[in-house]
């Protein structure tokens, strides 16, 4: 029988969220004395409120498929980890992100097939066009002391996600260093929500023109194909088009991007394990599912309120309380990962929720998959000397952003 835990047993001072990682390679000591004392406890708020912050892996799949909480982050109950409150869209929709049942399946259904393990297979060669031209520039660029060294963020982890979301979605490629600066500040915790919020208002205003001028010709790409196919099952909205692009456009190149920056690292931290894969191709998809877990880039980002009374690992939470899934630490939960402080491509552990979980999984796993597969297997390929250019307690890490990075990687060779 489990016992029953009401918000008046939490801690008398919850501790204050979000909080900083401070060692790149580890979840934060707060989130280790969570799941050791008080697996599911309160948290305070930037906005002062409190909210539940689950820890163990077995509770987070728990809320991420249970109706009973709501991913509406247009309702003042959402648990906001930014000052200010969640960010708006400046559009009448909300985001497929967003919904709730019934409404979330269709809106999902509408948009799977294009992320299919096939459709994504069939795009293998012309990422790795893309991977190699961008090596390429990163061997011609001129040596210094009889060595060339490159920033690897700007050289191949930014550019490669960028240039396949773009050409996948139908976004014209020279006006990614708009997108890529206003979608960095809709995720910087450190601004104020003015400023962030003026970058999503421009976004938008982006994706509204491009998604006009699509509706007068649509092309063979997903908004073109999407906008063809709603429009003949007579369920076709500009709004909800614009909502789902800018989705699909942040989502699709800020967390495959910061993986490229992150595994790479780690496997140059790592030299063993890289001449393992080097060594067997094959080896690489465990890779970076391991790397996928140890890293958990979007944290507490998955978040939730609850709309009706319900029991989560013995603890009930009221209707109008919001909820944390803290992914990072539930990634190392004990229970489910031997040894889970240790960075292994050997595990072979696909259950992972760095992608979410349930309902609202990640429509474009299978595309960040394949480009990390591909860039690692590439990369080290061919600049097997590939080191970094400085310590890793002097590199730049993305401390306070939503999705966790580097916002430079030196490298040399």
């Amino acid at each position: 029988m489990t016992e029953t835990i009401h918000a008046a047993e939490s801690p008398a001072v919850p501790p204050e969220f979000p909080i900083a990682r401070g060692c790149p390679f580890a979840p934060p000591d707060e989130y280790r004395r969570i799941r050791e004392e008080q697996p599911i406890t309160k948290v305070r708020l930037p906005d002062g409120r409190e909210a539940w912050a689950l820890s163990r892996l077995a509770d987070v799949r728990a809320l991420l498929t249970d109706h009973r909480f709501s991913a509406n982050r247009r309702d003042p109950r959402f648990p906001a980890l930014t000052a200010g409150g969640a960010i708006r869209l400046p559009v009448d929709e909300r985001s497929i992100l967003t919904l709730d049942a019934p409404e979330h399946g269709p809106a999902r259904r509408a948009v799977l097939g294009e992320f299919t393990v096939r459709r994504m297979e069939a795009l293998r060669p012309r990422i790795q066009q893309i991977v190699d031209e961008h090596i390429d520039a990163m061997l011609a660029g001129p040596p210094h002391h009889g060595k060339r060294s490159a920033d690897l963020v700007q050289a191949l982890s930014l550019p490669v996600p960028s240039l396949v979301i773009c050409e996948l979605l139908g976004v014209p490629y020279e006006d990614h260093e708009y997108f890529q600066r206003h979608s960095a500040k809709t995720l910087d915790q450190a601004i104020g929500p003015e400023e962030r919020q003026a970058s999503v208002d421009a976004i938008i205003a982006y994706l509204d023109e491009l998604i006009t001028a699509k509706e007068a010709s649509p092309g063979d790409d997903l908004f073109g194909r999407q906008i063809v196919k709603r429009r003949e099952e007579g369920t076709y909205r500009h709004s909800a088009m614009v909502a789902l692009a800018f989705l699909l456009l942040i989502a699709g190149h800020e967390t495959t991007a910061n993986m490229i920056s992150l595994g790479a690292l780690m496997l140059m931290e790592n030299p063993d394990q890289l001449a393992a894969i080097r060594s067997d191709p094959g080896k690489t998809l465990d890779a970076v599912e391991e790397m996928l877990r140890y890293f958990t880039i979007v944290d507490t980002f998955v978040a939730r309120f609850c709309v009706e009374d319900a029991e989560i690992g013995g603890v009930t939470i009221r209707a109008g309380e919001g909820v944390l899934a803290l992914g990072h630490i539930a990634n190392r939960d004990p229970e489910h990962f031997a040894d889970p402080e240790t960075f292994d491509i050997e595990r072979g552990a696909r259950h992972h929720v760095a992608f979410g979980f349930g309902f609202h999984q990640c429509l474009g796993q299978n595309l960040a998959r394949l480009e990390l597969q591909i860039v690692f297997d590439t990369l080290f390929h061919r600049i097997p000397e590939l080191k970094p250019a400085a310590g890793v307690d002097d590199l730049p890490f993305k401390d306070d952003a939503s999705i966790y990075g580097l916002h430079r990687l030196p490298v040399t060779w």
